[in-house]
């Protein structure tokens, strides 16, 4: 009659391995793409409304998703009430796009956008109308062809010219967000 034994290999110090850890092997599911042996570590739905999945590598997931259509099925108004819903409902999160909501204002202003505001001499509560006529007047004052030679004009003219860059590109983010 075969003793079996308990011993191991892990005597004395240092130890090899972590406490805890096994000998056992781990099981690594495979993609399932035929013929690729990569793990499948990222789940597809075979069908829509379907809880079976398919388990492809990082590669075949990128291949599959590249032909995945959202709105298959449906007819275009279908389609188009269905977008007009989800991004209804999504519409909430744009006025926190920026992050900013921490800052002074209701909200509706990023940090760099109040920080331009205030290089123009402007409030928080400006329209654009409002800053492209400060814009213009302090470019207008400090242009490096109206006072030759004075560097603080120059930097105030730099200054300018970067808060209008900023509202400006904020106005154009405005336009293009959905309301």
């Amino acid at each position: 009659m075969a003793r079996s034994t308990s011993r191991t290999n892990d005597w004395g110090f240092p130890r090899w391995r972590g406490y805890g850890s096994s000998r056992e092997a781990t099981t690594v599911r495979l993609c399932d793409r035929h013929g690729c042996e990569a793990p499948g570590n990222c789940p597809a739905p075979k069908s829509p409304n379907s809880p079976d999945r398919w388990y492809f590598c990082e590669t075949h997931a990128a291949e599959y998703n590249r032909g995945w259509n959202y709105f298959e099925g449906l007819s275009a108004e279908e389609a188009a009430s269905r977008e007009a819903s989800e991004s209804r409902t999504a519409s909430g999160y744009a006025n926190a796009g920026h992050y900013a909501w921490g800052g002074p204002g209701d909200g509706s202003r990023s940090r760099d956008e109040m920080r331009a505001l205030e290089a123009l001499g402007l409030e928080g509560d400006a329209d654009f109308e409002a800053v492209k006529t400060a814009w213009r007047r302090l470019a207008k004052a400090n242009h490096p062809d109206v006072r030759p030679g004075d560097a603080d004009a120059a930097v105030r003219f730099q200054t300018v010219q970067a808060a209008y860059e900023v509202l400006r590109s904020a106005e154009e983010r405005r336009e293009w967000r959905p309301s």
